[in-house]
């Protein structure tokens, strides 16, 4: 089966850059073009994804929480960051989730197809930064999926009972879950939590 490449950009020209780079690196790998992160995930849900790359602020993301979900969701597939912003932390933060690298939307088409062909080699490629090492990041790389979705819907400022309607579970679970979500962000309380939360944005 033909193994593919997905292109999650919301730019059609960007996309079109992004194409040409991957098709260098890949010449016999199918690409698909996804203009949202929604869509990229399905897409990887059908499997035989060789490598991601994902903008991070489309119609339906803005910032590292999409990134953080596709990582924990699926492990094994390589996700590169293809970014607009060349902020430190976000640098920094696409790394502590786990992408497999950053490239900068300012890249050559050079640039970007020699990025690609060391990630496709195995190495992870991110642009020198300092001030990395965050550690409200990293608390919030350690949640699970579940978790993860639970702080999202907190931050949405959803009540337990409808937390509860959303993901199909008892209320006595989501009070678990928010537990353990406050332990290991180190917080007391809901409005510490989204706090927290909103490092996951700084894409935006």
């Amino acid at each position: 089966m033909t193994r593919r490449i997905v292109i999650a950009d919301d730019h059609p020209l960007m996309r079109g850059a992004i194409r040409a780079a991957v098709e260098k690196v890949w010449p016999d790998h199918t690409v698909t073009e996804v203009s949202n992160a929604g869509d990229a995930k399905s897409e990887l849900a059908q499997g035989d994804v060789e490598l991601t790359t994902l903008d991070l602020q489309m119609s339906d993301s803005n910032g590292l929480t999409a990134l953080m979900e596709m990582r924990k969701q699926y492990p094994a597939v390589p996700i590169v960051v293809i970014s607009a912003s060349g902020d430190n932390r976000v640098i920094a933060g696409a790394q502590e989730f786990g992408a497999s690298g950053f490239i900068a939307k300012t890249s050559s088409l050079q640039e970007m197809t020699d990025a690609l062909a060391q990630v496709r080699d195995g190495d992870l490629v991110f642009p020198d930064v300092e001030g990395s090492g965050d550690t409200a990041l990293s608390r919030l790389a350690s949640l699970t999926p579940a978790q993860t979705r639970i702080l999202r819907f907190v931050s949405e400022g959803l009540l337990n009972k409808q937390i509860a309607y959303e993901m199909d579970i008892s209320e006595a679970t989501v009070k678990a879950h928010i537990t353990a979500i406050f332990r290991r962000l180190g917080v007391t309380n809901r409005t510490q939590a989204v706090l927290v939360a909103k490092e996951m944005d700084l894409g935006g």
